[in-house]
């Protein structure tokens, strides 16, 4: 199965795929409103023909922001999108990509990417446990 995972954020969400193995980080997505960012990833979910959107969830409004921005997007692309708890996504893909030795501007431009491939990795190594 081909998912693509995201870690959601107000101006840019990160974006990662994976064919059901090991999760990759692909690109960061700048938008303008929610109707631009839902067309974009609507383009990647076509292009990279995804089966199913990880999303990750923190807390708080947030999470209720994220999770009807997931629901817009099920609606719209008619596959699976499915949540996925991202606490300390972005700390985790912060030491990692250091101990990667990748420059401080490469990391700061992929962080969000790094992050939905933590997010994208966590649900399909859960999954395959079950």
């Amino acid at each position: 199965m081909k998912y693509l995972g995201i870690d959601y954020g107000r101006k840019k969400i990160g974006l990662a795929v994976s064919d059901g193995v090991i999760a990759e980080p692909m690109i960061v997505v700048r938008y303008k409103d929610e109707e631009d960012l839902l067309n974009k990833v609507e383009k990647v979910i076509k292009v990279e023909m995804v089966e199913k959107v990880v999303i990750g969830v923190s807390e708080g409004k947030m999470a209720e922001e994220t999770k009807e921005f997931g629901k817009k997007l099920e609606e719209m692309v008619k596959i699976p999108v499915v949540f996925q708890d991202e606490t300390l996504s972005t700390q985790t893909a912060q030491e990692l990509s250091i101990r990667a030795n990748i420059g401080r501007k490469k990391r700061k431009e992929m962080e969000d990417a790094y992050s939905a491939a933590i997010i994208l990795q966590n649900y399909i190594d859960e999954s395959n446990r079950k």
